[in-house]
Order: C-alpha cells, then sequence, then structure tokens
C-alpha cells in the first residue's frame, strides 16, 4: 500500500479497555489504512482528574488519507466505541490521537501533529518508539528523562490471525 507512516496513541480507562483497544485495532486495519506494528500495552495513570487507569498503546499505521481525513475516521471510530466529549482529560472508553506524520506537521484548531504533548507523556511517548523503526532526535533521550516507560500489562496489541 502506498501512503504515509502515522503513528497513533490508544488509550481506555472505562468498560473493556482491552476490548476497545482491540476493536480500534481492527477499524484501523481497513481501507485506506494498513496497520504495519502494534506496541505492547501498558497500564499509566490518568492526566486530569481522578479517574481510573489507563491503557494506552500505539499503532504505526500507512495510510492514504489525508491527515484530516483520517482525524474524521478517528472520531467515528471513538464515537462507536461510546466516547463522549464531556470534561477535558477525563476518563474516556476510547481516545486515539495522531502522535506523529511521516514528512508531514499540522496547526490548525482541533489537529496538531506532533502531538503537542508527546515529548512530556511517557504513555504517548514510549509505545511510539516501539513502532517505529527509527525514533526522531531526542525522543529516546526524551523518555528516559521521563523515566522511563510505563509497566507493561500485555504482550502486544496484535490481534490473533
Amino acid at each position: 500500500m502506498n501512503g504515509r507512516v502515522v503513528v497513533l496513541g490508544l488509550g481506555s480507562n472505562l468498560g473493556d479497555r482491552l476490548g476497545h483497544l482491540q476493536s480500534a485495532h481492527r477499524a484501523l486495519d481497513s481501507a485506506p489504512h494498513s496497520v504495519e506494528a502494534a506496541s505492547r500495552i501498558f497500564e499509566t495513570e490518568p492526566v486530569g482528574p481522578p479517574q481510573p487507569h489507563y491503557l494506552n498503546a500505539a499503532l504505526r499505521l500507512r495510510t492514504g488519507a489525508s491527515l484530516p481525513e483520517l482525524l474524521s475516521m478517528i472520531h467515528a471510530i471513538e464515537r462507536a466505541a461510546g466516547r463522549e466529549r464531556r470534561e477535558r482529560w477525563g476518563p474516556r472508553t476510547l481516545d486515539i490521537d495522531i502522535l506523529w506524520a511521516e514528512g508531514e506537521t499540522a496547526d490548525e484548531p482541533g489537529l496538531v501533529v506532533p502531538h503537542p504533548h508527546l515529548l512530556d507523556r511517557a504513555f504517548a511517548l514510549a509505545p511510539l518508539l516501539e513502532v517505529l523503526f527509527v525514533a526522531p532526535a531526542g525522543y529516546s533521550a526524551r523518555l528516559a528523562a521521563l523515566g522511563g516507560p510505563p509497566p507493561v500489562v500485555e504482550g502486544s496489541l496484535s490481534l490473533p490471525k
């Protein structure tokens, strides 16, 4: 498949957390996308108000979709999982963020790539580093400065064949 590589961060802290991540993986592994790699699954403390811990992972996707088109598809997948946007950094069934895009940046309302908090959050940075062949300059050192990766709870988000 042609297209460019995009890394998505996935998180869930409500309901069947692993099931929500797996469902998102299935939904994203279809035209115009192809999942090329999946990270291990990390369990992390939430950012923001008191709430349950998250499961976090990353997918390396090859896509022909533009970043705005991809964001629209992501929002549809989140809604299908029962995502309600009520509270900033509040609990959610599914959260999917565009963390990084090969050779492309964006800075517009609702779409900032690379993700503006990527280098401040080990729960996003550690999974991203697992799925990229070559890490962007400084990313690995930044993860070390954040205290290293969070605990791994599942081997991989890869789906059974």
